[in-house]
């Protein structure tokens, strides 16, 4: 076997990270990242994507979601490690496989907190010492040069909450997740007696303007699946929990359904509460589109004065909560990379209170980077939607595998179904990958390039003692799915091309069957038993030993 790995012995005697998160921290982990900036806007940009119908979009996007959170709770029960989302491919398909989702996990969980962020700073324009910090450019609200510093200022904030222990880190975001759950629950039950205009379901061009493609698009472009993301934040976390066998897949199925549940009453409240001065002929280009605190603005509007004061307030929490959350998971994220091979070994380097520090600064440095190229909150939300999915495709994938390769290992949940739920997973995972539109997929296919380029730079100038085994047999499958799956967006409906080859519903069923065309022959080709074992044993079984 050509491959130069260390041994864990050397491993357990870092600092490590330290299990102190029990069964309500982990939820409210999750739920604090579903909970964020995407209900102060998620509203607004799915009702001008689809109309009324938007109710339709939320529970597509909620079921897709749902899918492949229930892959993710067997996945975090049986392997409770930080970072899991980023090594399960690791573990079943090997070094290049491994490298590249674990990129793609990064690349979503650094770049949530400058959204939320930006979140803050744009509702902050309803007061005046904060109108400077914004411009409207484009129809959208862009940061000014002071916009920019008062941004990397709260990224700051955010980052050195990050350096308390996990256990105070865990109370303090468990203290404003009750906040951000309770305020969204208030605001939907305070509209529905206040101003409930059933007629507002019918009104503008009618319940369904736009058709199926206005429903599909809603999904993943006006910030549906950015919204229910963050389930994934207990599984971040696994190497942290108490328990994770028992609570792991607790927290990943509940914070999901409570999300889901939440979101769509809310878009249910906002409709029916919007005055009739906010809605004109269509619904694309209404009144309500232009505000920069949907909520908050239209609780003035009908009187509700209070409430906008508390909304305001909540504009500041949630997303806060939301971007401290995900600061928290790149860093374990980018510590799983670095157990993997995959990143300089330095981001296993944590302080006294085993805090992964290095990991919490490059998060810091390229969050600030961030504002620079997408200085306003719906230009980065696509990008970050369509990440995020193709990082949760890696999970079904890994799925197939260990149900094929190692059946008889411990599920502390197994998955009813599995067989036919973990192909379903990565076709629903490819299907928002398309909803998403060519406009927002070639911008990630950049930033997948650039980290095969920070990838490489790390093997070539050996910055990790271990050197991971590429195993490009076991990933022959991934160029193929990349480059196909960009295709076939660009021929698509929802494409560039005026004349697509595959117009809609012919491009969904063209996804389905090269998905699982995919989905099969990574199947085929997958790391054998004894391999998968091997890279298992060397990271999972030291890890639960760094119990301090």
């Amino acid at each position: 076997m050509a491959v130069s790995e260390a041994a864990p012995g050397p491993k357990t005697q870092k600092p490590g990270l330290r299990r102190e998160i029990g069964f309500i921290g982990l939820i409210w982990a999750s739920e604090g990242s579903i909970i964020g900036s995407g209900w102060l806007f998620g509203a607004q940009g799915a009702l001008a994507a689809a109309g009324p119908a938007a109710i339709i979009s939320w529970a597509v996007g909620g079921i897709a979601i749902l899918i492949l959170a229930l892959v993710h709770a067997e996945l975090g029960g049986m392997y409770p490690v930080s970072g899991g989302t980023a090594r399960f491919p690791h573990y079943a398909f090997g070094g290049a496989a491994g490298a590249s989702f674990g990129w793609f996990s990064w690349l979503q969980a650094a770049t949530v907190a400058p959204i939320e962020v930006l979140a803050m700073i744009t509702y902050g324009q309803h007061y005046s010492w904060a109108s400077g910090w914004e411009k409207v450019k484009g129809g959208e609200h862009v940061l000014t040069p002071p916009g920019i510093a008062v941004a990397v200022g709260l990224m700051a904030v955010i980052t050195a909450i990050n350096f308390l222990s996990i256990r105070l880190l865990a109370r303090t975001n468990s203290a404003a997740t009750w906040w951000k759950v309770g305020i969204p629950l208030l605001t939907i039950f305070v509209f529905a007696i206040a101003q409930f205009h059933g007629s507002n379901f019918t009104a503008a061009d009618g319940f369904d303007p736009y058709g199926a493609k206005g429903i599909l698009s809603a999904v993943s472009t006006s910030g549906i699946i950015f919204a229910l993301l963050g389930f994934e934040q207990a599984d971040q976390l696994a190497g942290e929990s108490a328990n994770p066998r028992r609570d792991i897949p607790r927290a990943v199925i509940g914070s999901i359904i409570l999300g889901i549940l939440i979101y769509i009453l809310l878009q249910v409240a906002f409709l029916a509460a919007l005055p009739a001065s906010q809605i004109g002929s269509h619904w694309a280009n209404s009144a309500f589109t232009a505000l920069s605190g949907p909520f908050a603005q239209v609780a003035t509007l009908i009187s509700l004065g209070w409430l906008a004061t508390v909304l305001y307030l909540d504009a500041v929490i949630s997303p806060a909560g939301t971007g401290l959350i995900y600061i928290t998971g790149s860093s374990r994220v980018s510590y799983g990379l670095s157990r993997n091979g995959y990143v300089p070994s330095a981001f296993e380097s944590t302080n006294r209170r085993g805090v992964p520090w290095v990991g919490l600064i490059t998060a810091f440095v390229i969050g600030c980077v961030c504002f620079l190229p997408f200085p306003s909150w719906r230009s980065l939300v696509g990008l970050i939607t369509s990440a995020s999915v193709l990082m949760y495709a890696g999970a079904p994938l890994s799925f197939g595998v260990f149900r094929n390769r190692l059946p008889d290992a411990h599920r502390p949940y197994r998955l009813p179904g599995g067989g036919w739920l973990s192909p379903l997973a990565f076709i629903v995972a490819n299907l928002l990958i398309l909803w998403s539109g060519w406009t927002t997929d070639w911008k990630l296919g950049v930033a997948i390039l650039i980290g095969y380029v920070i990838l490489v730079a790390n093997r070539l100038f050996k910055m990790n003692p271990i050197t991971p085994q590429l195993d490009l047999r076991a990933a022959q499958w991934l160029p193929v799915y990349l480059v196909g799956m960009g295709l076939i967006v660009y021929l698509s409906d929802f494409g560039p091309l005026k004349h697509p080859w595959f117009p809609l519903w012919w491009d969904i069923g063209v996804v389905a069957a090269f998905s699982l065309v995919v989905y099969y022959w990574a199947m085929a080709v997958a790391l054998p038993t004894e391999r998968i074992q091997h890279l298992i044993d060397q990271v999972v079984v030291p890890e639960e030993g760094d119990i301090l």
